[in-house]
């Protein structure tokens, strides 16, 4: 009977799983509870709200626990299943590339063509020009600029556990991870501290839009990508990962990593080169 069940092959067949049941069914009551909860639907909104939530954060833990167990003690991330695995990363970090692609794209329709004739809505906003008159853009070469040298600064503390990694050095790989969160936590409070002195909104201006958008969904990502390296060092200090097989850590330095280059060109096109005539007065 125990043949019957043997694996003669390098794929692996995943095991009936609740938790795509149970993800969908709490991103539901979630996206339920924030709609009735923002149009004032019903007074018990916030609590259907915090449910969905729960249960999508439960639904994470658990999933990624089969996952690590598969991977740690099943057996069944062999080598031609890794390669399926590191094809879905790359095919998924294509796909933020795209989502960032189209918050640029927004900026730039807006900041390259500002006083289109045809576009009476937007001349209105933007008085012809870019940025808009009465808007403070931030100095680049202040937080922009130190949020830039800790990003760069952690991509190379992550490299550095990434190559202890591969000679087993598991000092370095536990000290390049401390490093880096400690650099991608430190970039959320100098963004937090920069977005309470900003001298626009959200909402009003275009301009306000624009930048918050871009900006905001990248220090998301860096919130995620810090979540994503903290996981890494409780495995790395419970002695998961090695030189042949760390395909979690792999896929969070690949994140990192792509969150730096996208915070290369926000930094470029929307704190220098959107800042405008402002930069070289020593903007906000």
């Amino acid at each position: 009977m125990a043949e019957a069940h043997t694996k003669h092959h390098d794929y692996h067949l995943v095991d009936p799983s609740p938790w795509p049941a149970v993800g969908s069914v709490s991103a539901f009551v979630m996206a339920v509870g924030a709609i009735t909860w923002m149009h004032h639907s019903f007074a018990a909104a916030p609590l259907v709200f915090g449910v969905g939530v729960i249960g999508v954060l439960y639904t994470f833990i658990a999933w990624w626990r089969d996952v690590i167990r598969e991977a740690e003690h099943g057996g069944y991330h062999t080598r031609v299943v890794q390669i399926s695995h590191r094809y879905g990363m790359i095919l998924f970090i294509a796909s933020e590339v795209m989502f960032f692609v189209a918050w640029f794209w927004a900026y730039f329709n807006t900041a390259l063509f500002p006083g289109e004739a045809h576009e009476v809505g937007r001349l209105a906003f933007t008085g012809g020009v870019w940025p808009p008159k009465g808007i403070e853009t931030f100095d680049p070469w202040h937080l922009p600029l130190l949020n830039t040298l800790i990003l760069l600064t952690s991509g190379t503390t992550v490299t550095w556990a990434h190559h202890a990694l591969l000679e087993d050095d598991r000092e370095g790989l536990k000290w390049g991870l401390i490093l880096t969160i400690a650099l991608g936590l430190t970039f959320t409070c100098v963004q937090a501290f920069e977005y309470m002195h900003a001298a626009f909104a959200f909402k009003g201006n275009i301009y306000g839009a624009t930048f918050f958008m871009a900006t905001g969904f990248h220090g998301a990502h860096v919130i995620i990508g810090s979540l994503f390296l903290i996981v890494c060092l409780f495995r790395a200090l419970a002695g998961h990962f090695n030189s042949k097989q760390h395909l979690g850590f792999e896929f969070a330095a690949w994140y990192w990593h792509f969150v730096d280059v996208v915070w290369l060109f926000l930094f470029v096109c929307i704190y220098v080169w959107g800042a405008g005539a402002h930069a070289g007065a020593g903007g906000h």
